[in-house]
């Protein structure tokens, strides 16, 4: 397998990276945080220009056409800069939407998704499924030739900024089954859709939509339970590996700031990166971000060959290594700064945040630890 990235890659993550460190400093995203949009929508309009909210649509829709892999960069630098923008949120539910859609549909709707005039989110998860990759009990019915959904979604990730919701919803069967759903795009101003907002221990906005009789419109064939699974399971893997080369991000900037501070903080006359405890931790820390970095792209490259007999697994195995990793690397950068790590002014701490949201969306390292148990022993 080819870790390497092409030349197009790496001049898309260094362009990003250059626009991301002139707008989205550490001070300028606690700005951006304290505001009531949550996010810089002028960062979100700058990413949308550059392409990466519709790096992974089709060109026909107004997207790039690229690859999982050619996703992998940009979500580093999310991740690197903290991001508050909704570009994962996007990427799940324009991946489930063009999975389920029709032609018409997606001709219509995802154009104005990737050029950031229309927010998406993701409303897959609920209270009661507690890392269940399936878990709905969130119904729709037709009333007339009109579809309504009743239920409950949480977390949604970035649900105040969103415009519309992609919402999956149960037509028949058990709320673990995996058949018998269907996806409904939800207009977020629908009668019937109320939004109840909070913020997640990273500042990211998300929020809990309650659906009381409230219109939806089919994607697709719904009563195709098949293609809905399917457009489902490509989404949570997709944002699988976002969630992992995010996390990865989040790992280079912590690792680089524990470097920083050992090769400049003075104690007894010398810097204390020469004490052979902390140069041990350090190389462990480059360890797990190396090994972090190569379960991200099997990650990737699973998902760009989802038909590969090891594909399922690579991805389970990627986000159960990547998030202990990264949990533990962090924590070596804020016991490396000692107290200053612990203070809500300095931004390592603010990077173990975001891994442990990395870590609980679409399922934590547990979770996925049992999948792929569960994998390896139908094998």
């Amino acid at each position: 397998m080819n870790f390497e990235q092409t030349d197009e890659q790496r001049a898309l993550q260094d362009s990003l990276s250059r626009s991301l460190r002139s707008r989205y400093s550490f001070e300028q995203r606690r700005a951006y945080a304290a505001s009531e949009a949550g996010h810089d929508p002028k960062t979100w309009a700058h990413l949308a220009e550059m392409g990466i909210v519709g790096l992974l649509m089709a060109e026909e829709n107004g997207g790039m056409g690229g690859r999982v892999e050619d996703l992998m960069p940009a979500m580093e630098e999310m991740g690197a800069a903290l991001s508050l923008e909704p570009v994962l949120a996007g990427v799940l539910a324009a991946t489930a939407l063009a999975g389920a859609a029709s032609p018409a549909q997606c001709d219509r709707l995802l154009p104005d998704v990737a050029a950031g005039r229309r927010v998406l989110a993701w409303a897959h998860g609920e209270p009661e499924g507690r890392h269940a990759a399936w878990w709905v009990e969130t119904k729709a019915h037709r009333e007339g030739q009109a579809w309504v959904l009743d239920g409950v979604k949480s977390p949604v990730l970035n649900a105040p900024q969103a415009g519309a919701y992609v919402v999956s919803a149960r037509i028949e069967g058990a709320p673990a089954d995996r058949h018998g759903c269907g996806l409904f795009l939800v207009e977020a101003d629908a009668p019937g859709v109320h939004v109840r907002p909070f913020r997640l221990v990273d500042d990211q906005m998300a929020g809990e939509i309650v659906l009381t009789g409230a219109p939806g419109e089919p994607l697709g064939d719904v009563l195709d339970g098949l293609r809905a699974a399917q457009a489902v399971e490509r989404a949570q893997g997709v944002g699988i590996a976002a969630l992992c080369a995010d996390m990865v991000g989040a790992m280079q900037a912590a690792y680089r700031l524990a470097a920083d501070y050992l090769n400049t903080r003075q104690q007894f006359g010398r810097a204390i990166g020469q004490n052979q405890a902390l140069r041990h931790r350090a190389a462990e820390m480059l360890v797990s971000l190396e090994m972090a970095k190569s379960m991200s792209m099997a990650a990737a490259a699973a998902m760009d060959n989802p038909d590969a007999a090891e594909a399922a697994r690579d991805v389970h195995r990627a986000k159960l290594s990547v998030a202990r990793h990264a949990r533990q690397l962090a924590q070596s950068a804020i016991q490396i700064h000692g107290g200053i790590g612990m203070t809500e002014e300095y931004a390592v701490g603010h990077y173990l945040r975001r891994i442990h949201v990395m870590d609980q969306l679409l399922g934590d390292a547990g979770a996925h630890a049992a999948r792929l148990a569960g994998l390896l022993a139908a094998a």
